[in-house]
């Protein structure tokens, strides 16, 4: 059972890998080999889905800690950059391997990546500090922004759960995690699991809806929920199953959108709300995202979210 919120120090741990962004919009095609396509827009921010949920979260309003590696010279940047979105840094440590990076390039409809790790390969030494340990088990909820390590997640996730926190985890496009038998155990395990059709597929060699629904109830998951992109977001318990599609935005750049999502879904989940009502939460905060350029951007406040949802979900 979660403790009462009074007994918790904060709301929401985020805890992942951290970037910096080098977000390219508004491209027409992607270049072949030997080719250049000009970008209508360039933005340059903290980024990754660490970062991107962590602000999501504190422009909703939420007490928000964020967990993570950067490199030395950066972290000034990152802490005055996410403390102007209200997220606490004081967890976000500095690393001799230097800061991740990502360039993104993105048009209407998809985008693509090239990533830097750089000093988030060693956040599962961070996940064994028995202080970041403590840190953690002071949130109301912990959410997982990586493809958490089994042998981590064996021994994090009980002790989360012991000390009353809820959890929920998005590895983010990691193919050799979702197609590891060994971590549907980890799925499992935390409250919420949050993949995206690409991710599914690589999860169940290439079944996405129907199949995902299937998976969540045979295995025994409590509910289970799929970004479905531009169509929205599947929902699934024992009994029952919801499609609930996003509010309709002018779209200029899906970097984040799914990011975005989680920072909706577990905002409702914080008010006791219902997974449909999740669902559409989620969905608002990631088609909202994706109106401006960048992750960050775009994120809406409390207000833009019941006004978008009382527009649009309003019975």
């Amino acid at each position: 059972m979660a403790l009462p919120t009074s007994m918790k120090a904060f709301d929401v741990a985020v805890v992942g890998e951290v970037y910096i962004d080098h977000v390219f919009s508004g491209l027409e095609s992607w270049p072949r080999p030997g080719e250049e396509v000009l970008s209508r827009g360039y933005v340059r921010e903290p980024g990754g889905g660490t970062v991107n949920t962590a602000c999501g979260l504190a422009r909703l309003g939420r007490c928000v800690h964020l967990f993570g590696l950067v490199g030395a010279i950066d972290l000034p940047w990152f802490t005055a950059r996410l403390g102007s979105f209200g997220v606490s840094t004081q967890n976000l440590r500095a690393h001799p391997a230097g800061t991740g990076v990502t360039a993104s390039a993105s048009m209407a409809d998809d985008r693509g990546f090239f990533t830097y790790k750089g000093a988030n390969t060693d956040l599962g030494q961070l996940l064994t500090d028995e202080d970041v340990i403590a840190d953690l088990c002071a949130a109301r909820h912990v959410h997982f922004a990586l493809p958490l390590e089994r042998t981590i997640a064996q021994r994090l996730l009980p002790r989360l759960e012991r000390a009353g926190c809820t959890t929920s985890l998005d590895v983010g496009f990691s193919p050799e995690w979702l197609s590891n038998p060994v971590n549907r155990d980890t799925c499992l395990e935390v409250d919420y699991f949050l993949p995206n059709q690409k991710e599914c597929g690589l999860l169940l060699d290439g079944g996405h809806d129907d199949a995902y629904a299937a998976f969540v109830r045979e295995e025994g998951f409590g509910h289970g929920v799929l970004k479905l992109g531009p169509e929205g977001a599947l929902g699934i318990d024992r009994e029952h199953l919801w499609r609930v599609k996003p509010p309709r935005v002018n779209v200029r750049d899906t970097t984040g959108a799914g990011d975005a999502f989680d920072a909706g879904f577990i905002d409702a989940l914080l008010d006791g709300r219902d997974l449909n009502t999740c669902l559409e939460r989620a969905c608002i905060c990631g088609a909202l995202c994706a109106t401006e350029a960048g992750a960050l951007a775009g994120l809406p406040d409390i207000h833009q979210l019941g006004s978008f949802h009382e527009q649009t979900y309003r019975r």
